[in-house]
């Protein structure tokens, strides 16, 4: 049995500091996939950390399913279970293929790209606000804002009710981090507020009917089958979840990326038609979600260890994005000139997954990515952390609570010499 540098991946605190980049690099080098104990929950699992494995796993729903005990890594009742299985991230074909048919229609290139000149106009507000300030928290200032406006607008949810959604979000996201005044009950209840706002929005939909995103799910079918009002409302939530809490972290770690590597910020401030492909890079080196689960439907051998029938397989995303055979040897570093190198990053890094659950969102976070960085690197002007970022406990999402910065508030977008 390898040693490893921590005992247990989904121990909240192993996360406490951020990403513990070395230990996982670590762990990688045990091998690509590490039997782990879990005494928070006395439930072992295989811990998988390398691409090629990964994406066998990914790839194999029959032999690894979302459905069995659901792709979310943490362990839930079986009353949260029943519930949560009517998620399309919880299913297994066919009911997978026929559920996301219907989705995917409201989220084609063509659909996304029209949305570019609105979120444009929303990124440069989101700027106005804060550029004269000199300082802002960026997480809620900034990073939140173009995610949650974009899904809720989206959603047709009103610019009024914005601030219940956040409030909502924060609760679900937070809820298993032991510094946060909430818990996982309070978790559920968020949920269930955001399914009866769905409720709402469907009853609407009946008298009302709208050419939205809302209207695409409930009007859409497959085979003549289309959503019921209740999985629609277990959509809702995850689309909510995903569209906004993801890309807000991916944003927010970016920044702090970029503050803390200087020349590399200089160089895009240099160089703008270098930021869509540094996104990728940030997507690479601190995507949005952390870990995934599968459950084990039959005894298979896969990366040299026998994994038996029943057994909860955990997909680490970050160990996975910093895999050196295929990143190389310089796969722990961040590099915003790594698309030059590797032109096909955006294809190669596992951010938004791989296989039938392949984010169908990605479009969207990739236009969403480009637009706030495009407008923040040339208005934020020589950005620095006024203290120490505070992450999220959280082996699920890697979010962060709170990054307080400061900035020039007049004066050329070139870096001062004294950085």
């Amino acid at each position: 049995m390898n040693t490893c540098p921590f005992s247990n991946a989904l121990d909240p605190e192993t996360f406490a500091e951020g990403m513990p980049y070395q230990e996982l690099k670590e762990i990688r080098a045990a091998g690509p996939i590490l039997r782990m104990e879990d005494p928070i929950t006395d439930i072992p699992y295989w811990l998988v950390t390398q691409r090629k494995e990964l994406d066998f796993v990914s790839k194999n729903p029959k032999l690894f399913s979302s459905a069995e005990n659901l792709a979310f890594p943490m362990e839930m009742d079986d009353d949260i279970k029943f519930m949560l299985q009517q998620q399309i991230i919880n299913m297994d074909p066919p009911n997978h293929q026929k559920y996301r048919k219907i989705i995917r229609r409201a989220f084609t290139p063509a659909a996304v790209d029209s949305y570019e000149p609105a979120f444009r106009a929303h990124a440069e507000r989101i700027l106005d606000a804060v550029t004269n300030n000199g300082e802002c928290e960026f997480v809620e200032d900034v990073a939140a804002e173009l995610p949650l406006i974009a899904i809720l607008d989206l959603l047709g949810v009103p610019a009024d009710d914005r601030e219940d959604f956040f409030h909502w979000t924060n609760t679900m996201i937070f809820a298993d981090d032991p510094d946060m005044s909430t818990s996982r009950e309070e978790g559920q209840i968020a949920a269930f507020e955001v399914i009866t706002y769905a409720n709402n929005l469907a009853e609407q939909h009946k008298i009302n009917p709208k050419n939205d995103l809302v209207g695409a799910l409930l009007d859409g079918a497959v085979a003549g089958e289309a959503l019921s009002q209740e999985e629609f409302c277990w959509f809702f939530v995850l689309l909510l979840v995903g569209g906004n809490e993801s890309t807000r972290t991916v944003t927010a770690q970016g920044m702090r990326l970029l503050m803390e590597n200087p020349l590399q910020l200089q160089y895009l401030v240099d160089n703008p038609d270098k930021i869509a492909g540094a996104t990728e890079e940030i997507l690479r080196y601190s995507t949005a979600f952390i870990t995934m689960r599968r459950t084990a439907m039959e005894d298979i051998e896969l990366g040299g260890q026998l994994i038996k029938q029943g057994d909860k397989v955990i997909l680490h995303y970050h160990s996975v994005n910093h895999d050196e055979n295929i990143f190389g040897s310089d796969a722990c570093e961040f590099d915003v000139t790594r698309p030059e190198r590797m032109p096909d990053l955006y294809n190669q890094h596992r951010s938004f997954g791989i296989g039938q659950h392949f984010c169908i969102g990605s479009h969207l976070a990739r236009l969403e990515l480009r637009v706030m960085f495009e407008a923040i690197i040339p208005r934020l002007r020589n950005p620095r952390l006024k203290s120490k970022p505070k992450f999220v406990r959280s082996y699920f999402v890697n979010a962060m609570k709170e990054m307080q910065i400061s900035f020039d508030t007049n004066g050329s977008a070139k870096l001062r010499a004294d950085t």
